[in-house]
């Protein structure tokens, strides 16, 4: 999985193969090796993809679908695609009453008696 998450990263920044071996150190047969999944990088060059990329592992490795980047806010907060906007809307003000410590329970039995 990764082979193809790398190529279509390398190729969405116009970036050859050999500009992609220069900047990891390594050989182009390397990096063509690592996108038709001949071969894995190893853990210290993954990071340096998802650096370079600014994409979480999770993602290059093929664990989940949306490359979320790895420089996210802690705050960042990610709804399924199957989510509607009113079930996100209760989401977010459920997290935000929480946060500031009042009402937690009176609101989620509110959004389940409505939701």
């Amino acid at each position: 999985m990764i082979g193809k998450r790398l190529e279509m990263l390398r190729k969405e920044r116009k970036m050859s193969q050999r500009e992609l071996a220069a900047i990891l150190g390594v050989t182009n047969y390397t990096v063509s090796a690592y996108e038709n999944d001949r071969s894995e990088p190893a853990d210290e060059i993954k990071v340096q993809l998802a650096r370079l990329f600014d994409v979480s592992l999770d993602y290059l490795m093929g664990l989940v679908d949306q490359p979320l980047s790895l420089s996210r806010e802690e705050q960042t907060l990610l709804f399924p695609s199957s989510m509607t906007a009113s079930q996100r809307e209760f989401v977010i003000k459920l997290l935000s009453n929480w946060e500031a410590g009042a009402g937690e329970a009176s609101t989620v039995r509110a959004g389940l008696a409505s939701g």
